[in-house]
């Protein structure tokens, strides 16, 4: 994959505070994601990135959620042959089920979510990769000892802050002030293996400047390794190593 971009101690963009308007539409889009899709009640087939998925009721729906295809296809461009990798906050397991496809012989699809660690484990053994896909439960990395262990952490975070109502909307909002993931980047550089690296997607929607100062304080430096706009948004993939 061609290196163009500038290595920065945090990430080079700035947040934006959003208008009114920009505020009502993102409202109308979470009421109506979260009553038509994280709250469902049923399981849902559906297929992502070339893999068949079962989405467990309260687990991140893919499909619908385009961050999740956008970063398979980002781990598709990468060699990850004899690298240990975790997916934080893996949702239905299809970030590490494309880790093991890009050669990782060892992925950990770690969630605080049961529901989806249980999804993630389902969707490796139907997707043939039940051998190298394990799921566990876990808030971040706190279910693994403080120590080296991982070569590559990937991590799709909740995009917005703000209190979630229960289990099934932990996907979107990860609390006030971005809460629930504050311990990411250091719990992150704690095990990672020398040379390592971290991959972790956040929107243009994000607190950006948070992120940054999250980033720079673990001891990290940046760099913006893919950014895929949409409509009313952009997923920007940091890539992180140790400064």
């Amino acid at each position: 994959m061609p290196d163009n971009t500038t290595v920065v101690t945090a990430p080079d963009r700035r947040a934006n505070p959003h208008g009114f308007l920009r505020r009502c539409l993102r409202g109308f889009i979470h009421f109506f994601s979260y009553h038509l899709i994280l709250n469902r009640q049923s399981a849902q087939a559906t297929q992502v990135g070339g893999f068949k998925l079962n989405v467990r009721p309260t687990v991140f729906h893919p499909r619908f959620f385009l961050s999740s295809g956008r970063f398979v296809s980002f781990l598709d461009d990468l060699d990850l042959r004899d690298k240990v990798v975790i997916d934080v906050g893996t949702g239905s397991g299809v970030i590490a089920l494309a880790a093991a496809r890009a050669g990782s012989t060892t992925v950990i699809a770690a969630d605080i979510n049961p529901n989806a660690a249980i999804c993630a484990a389902e969707n490796a053994r139907a997707n043939g990769l039940g051998d190298r896909v394990h799921g566990v439960a876990s808030n971040l990395l706190a279910a693994f000892a403080p120590r080296p262990m991982f070569d590559i952490i990937l991590s799709s975070p909740p995009k917005h802050a703000g209190e979630p109502r229960d289990l099934a909307d932990r996907g979107w909002h990860a609390g006030p002030a971005y809460r629930d993931v504050a311990n990411l980047f250091d719990q992150a550089r704690e095990r990672l293996n020398p040379g390592g690296k971290v991959y972790v997607m956040v929107s243009s929607d994000s607190d950006l400047d948070l992120f940054g100062r999250r980033i720079q304080q673990a001891g990290f430096s940046s760099r913006v390794a893919r950014e895929y706009s949409i409509f009313i948004e952009s997923f920007i993939l940091y890539e992180l190593t140790v400064q």
